[in-house]
């Protein structure tokens, strides 16, 4: 159910100047200025290479459609998960935190904590990337969850990160050591709830002095919602390519179209914080020798479409070996009249 932002019981004045750069940059410099909410969403992390869901023809689910998958989203189905992990560990082998380095808006993010003026930091993504940046985790609610913990699906004992990320890079689906129920990030699958951490932070908006949303459609509610959760004394900044949700319809509203990188550094410029953004990212660079090290996003339009191929490749390769190995199981127990629970051993070590 959506939620609904908070009236004021009086009027609100005008509080930016304009709608413009240069009045919210006067605006964050000023004492009235002290606590800032920002909303990321999918658009943030593509310039890292990592692809977005939604996008009609580029995205994930539209590449996945082409699959034998009962539909696209099945990835993310806890159902769907319990029954074949195989496709979700494959997507999750190239997605896995440490493989892409966070972009230069992640570093604004975080070079808004360290200036103090960092309420919460809401993200729709699950890349973790926040955290890689810099971002303290007491300011990161992830809407969606992440890759930053797992746990077992059915008796909910956490797991070893350590553990997890040598099983998942070595294209091992994890089994819980307790009760070998099948091990899952802390993502949130459709057909779960979202995070409670979630849940309790959305009031905690309404003593926001400014709120920054980017890179996000804001289609996916409840998140998209919280955009309305603003005060009507809180100025709201998009950060997107496109004009979304309600974003110009009230006074104080400011509307920056183009890349999120693109306009950070812009921003950074205009407020005297760029030598501070940049040596925040230089800081986020991958070791020597590491899979993404020396990696640029001079086209990282082409860099996610190659990468969504990519993904969708493996997921479809390995779709088509579990059902191989199913037919052969089948077979094998239909042959030798073995039990049920013989055939689940043979695929206990199974690799995606």
């Amino acid at each position: 159910m959506p939620f609904l932002r908070k009236k004021d019981s009086k009027q609100s004045s005008r509080i930016l100047k304009d709608n413009d750069l240069p009045s919210l940059v006067k605006y964050i410099q000023s004492e009235k200025c002290k606590s800032i909410v920002v909303m990321l969403g999918a658009g943030v992390s593509t310039s890292a290479g990592i692809p977005d869901f939604r996008s009609p023809d580029t995205g994930l689910y539209a590449n996945l459609a082409r699959l034998k998958l009962p539909y696209p989203e099945a990835v993310f189905e806890i159902n769907f998960f319990r029954k074949n992990p195989v496709p979700f560990y494959t997507l999750a082998q190239e997605l896995y935190p440490g493989k892409f380095r966070p972009t230069i808006t992640h570093s604004f993010i975080r070079l808004l904590s360290k200036k103090g003026l960092l309420q919460k930091c809401f993200t729709q993504n699950i890349d973790t990337l926040e955290r890689v940046a810099g971002v303290p985790g007491d300011k990161v609610i992830e809407a969606h969850g992440s890759f930053a913990h797992q746990r077992c699906i059915e008796c909910k004992v956490e797991f070893d990160d350590v553990e997890m990320k040598r099983l998942v890079l070595a294209k091992q689906v994890p089994k819980c050591k307790e009760c070998g129920g099948l091990v899952k990030p802390d993502i949130v699958f459709f057909g779960e709830s979202l995070p409670e951490e979630f849940i309790k932070a959305i009031p905690s908006i309404q003593n926001a002095d400014l709120m920054i949303v980017m890179g996000t459609s804001l289609t996916v509610h409840p998140f998209a919602s919280l955009a309305f959760y603003a005060t009507d004394d809180c100025p709201r900044v998009l950060v997107n390519l496109d004009k979304v949700g309600d974003f110009g319809s009230r006074g104080d509203d400011v509307l920056l179209l183009g890349k999120c990188d693109d306009i950070v550094i812009e921003l950074a410029q205009a407020l005297g914080w760029e030598k501070e953004l940049r040596n925040l990212w230089d800081q986020t660079a991958l070791p020597e020798g590491s899979e993404e090290a020396g990696t640029t996003t001079a086209d990282p339009a082409t860099d996610v479409a190659e990468e969504v191929e990519k993904l969708t490749q493996k997921i479809g390769q390995a779709l088509e070996l579990n059902e191989d190995l199913s037919g052969k199981l089948k077979a094998k127990q239909q042959s030798t009249s073995e039990s049920e629970e013989d055939v689940l051993k043979c695929v206990e070590d199974y690799h995606v």
